[in-house]
């Protein structure tokens, strides 16, 4: 190659948290470097006056200039100006953006400065950052049963190839399971997953590992060993039948998680009615005889001989993979940490989710919308017969785009806000409906279209954003702003409903220990590039699919698990796959270049 006077321009924009770079180590690299003339530093709102620029560039002869750091693209029509005037092609005005690789740790600045040298010396990084490529075991495990775990599942396994669909409940389906109706065309949620739930258990290509948990993984991209936690379901899967009489004897009670809460279950239970597997486990947490060792009616009433065993261990075993997919989901934002709105609090301030299963055909009430009541035990629950709202508040935005909270836009809450809007009105037609938002996101196809549709059905849309949530006069009161018409409102409801933002899985930073990868500040999965790799990650044969790696709907989620499926595929038709970038040594990368 060509040597290059070359300009350097490292600027730091402030918008990347948990920039985990040290620049200063990055311009004493670049200083040392013979090609390099001039570095200028830029941070955010700081800037260089053109003709200042111009007369540099043209004092040392630059010939190419690089702009450097996070988000560089800020400042290159500064320097693309000033590179024109001093007939520097548009094209040699060169961006490396360090933000790619912001999440490595310790590894950012060393990749950061492999960047730069590579185009400083005049070679295209995306074809020089090679990893070695190795063989690939065809086997592919996936974490999360939910739809992006499903979808890769089936991608994968209808390719001929063996695929692990790791689940740490006792069925897949995850949240969308859980949900009425998919926005915005008000599809039944059941009726587009529980056919592939079907699918998956069915497949002869796929082997389902429910109530089980990844605590291990040796190896490297091509040739993993994953080390599997399997807890002790004390129901035999291979003999249950499904009866259900022993839920229907057992006296121990616990809350449950497929209703949100809503209801009760049983400690010996069937997640849900389509459960995949459809055979019922143990909680152990709430079993009467695991905690007392009394009790055993379960076992005296079953049918099937030797079907329970209550005293079943734990065990672990070991499965040898080439390709992982992590498909682990999100969580719903705790709403009980914002406290001005009442939630555990007042009785009918309840969250999106628990919404979604009172709306629910299958759910706790049978479909209807019903105050929340107390049981004899003092269980908060829902049931039929306790009364219907006249007036319901929807409040967007709950713990998220909050500096409090989360700072970023959780991305469906307006969505799935204004689809329960519609929802309750179809429930309860005089009904008054409020939503409270802060702007309005309906970004995707048909996004708008159903904004427009809700807004003719009658209900009440008011932009501004809601302060607190008090009980008066029996009621619920809503203190809150409408920024529209310039003015502090205070609205009377029987119920609110609490649009909660998502978050990643409490346990995303031990998989991430586990597997070697990257998370953001906010704790979801990193990508290897947002761009053009949206599903890959810097450690070989690991991809990422679905919410895991940020905020997403359905369709998204489902496009970027067979986007994850698709590069697994590749590396087994290939019989080859990449090693990862972290492979990459920068002393070998360093030699190569000279």
């Amino acid at each position: 190659m060509a040597d290059n006077n070359v300009g350097l321009c490292i600027f730091s924009s402030g918008l990347q948290s948990g920039f985990h770079f040290d620049l200063k180590e990055v311009k004493l690299f670049a200083s040392e470097i013979k090609e390099v003339k001039i570095i200028w530093e830029l941070a955010d709102g700081k800037t260089i006056k053109s003709d200042k620029l111009t007369e540099q560039i043209k004092s040392l002869s630059i010939d190419k200039v690089i702009i450097a750091g996070d988000y560089p693209g800020e400042v290159k029509t500064l320097f693309n100006h000033a590179a024109v005037k001093c007939g520097i092609k548009e094209e040699n005005v060169l961006l490396a953006d360090f933000s790619v690789y912001a999440h490595l740790n310790g590894k950012s600045t060393q990749m950061a400065k492999m960047l730069l040298m590579s185009l400083i010396k005049g070679y295209d990084p995306e074809t020089f950052f090679v990893p070695e490529e190795v063989e690939v075991n065809t086997a592919t495990l996936v974490i999360g049963g939910g739809i992006a775990g499903i979808q890769a599942s089936l991608e994968i396994a209808n390719g001929g190839n063996k695929v692990y669909l790791l689940e740490k409940t006792g069925t897949i389906g995850g949240h969308m399971a859980m949900f009425d109706k998919t926005f915005p065309t008000l599809d039944c949620a059941a009726c587009i997953l529980t056919p592939k739930m079907v699918e998956v258990g069915q497949h002869q290509n796929i082997e389902i590992l429910t109530y089980s948990e990844l605590i291990g993984l040796s190896g490297s991209a091509g040739n993993y060993m994953a080390k599997i936690h399997k807890k002790a379901r004390r129901v035999n899967l291979a003999t249950c039948i499904g009866c259900g009489t022993c839920t229907e004897k057992c006296p121990a009670k616990s809350s449950s998680e497929f209703d949100s809460g809503t209801s009760l279950r049983k400690a010996i239970y069937i997640p849900f009615p389509q459960a995949v597997p459809n055979k019922y486990l143990i909680d152990a947490e709430h079993c009467t005889y695991v905690q007392s060792g009394k009790c055993r009616v379960c076992e005296k009433v079953c049918p099937v001989p030797d079907c329970i065993n209550l005293d079943e261990k734990d065990t672990e075993i070991e499965i040898e993979i080439g390709n992982i997919v992590v498909a682990t989901g999100f969580k719903l934002f705790d709403s009980t940490r914002t406290s001005q709105f009442g939630y555990g609090k007042f009785p009918n301030v309840l969250t999106s989710l628990e919404l979604e299963r009172l709306i629910n055909a299958a759910g706790p009430t049978g479909g209807n919308i019903t105050f929340r009541t107390q049981d004899k035990k003092g269980n908060q629950i829902f049931e039929q017969g306790s009364g219907e709202p006249k007036s319901v508040a929807i409040i967007h935005c709950v713990g998220s785009r909050d500096e409090n909270y989360n700072k970023y836009c959780s991305k469906v809450c307006c969505m799935y806000s204004l689809k329960l809007a519609h929802l309750v009105k179809e429930k309860l037609p005089e009904a008054k409906v409020f939503e409270y938002y802060i702007d309005m996101r309906a970004f995707g196809k048909g996004y708008e279209e159903f904004y427009q549709r809700i807004k003719a059905e009658g209900i009440n849309i008011i932009r501004g954003r809601t302060a607190t949530v008090q009980e008066k006069n029996g009621h619920l009161l809503l203190r809150s702003e409408d920024i529209l018409n310039e003015r502090i409102i205070e609205q009377e409801v029987d119920m609110v409903v609490l649009a909660a933002g998502l978050e990643p899985h409490e346990d995303s930073g031990k998989i991430a220990e586990l597997l070697g990868l990257q998370t953001t500040s906010d704790g979801w999965f990193s990508e290897r590039n947002f761009v053009f790799d949206p599903v890959g990650t810097f450690t070989g044969g690991i991809t990422v699919a679905g919410v895991c790696q940020g905020p997403k709907d359905i369709p998204d989620t489902v496009a970027q698990a067979s986007a994850a499926a698709a590069k697994v595929l590749q590396s087994i038709v290939k019989s080859k796959i990449s090693k990862g970038v972290k492979s990459l040594s920068f002393s070998e990368i360093q030699a190569q270049i000279g």
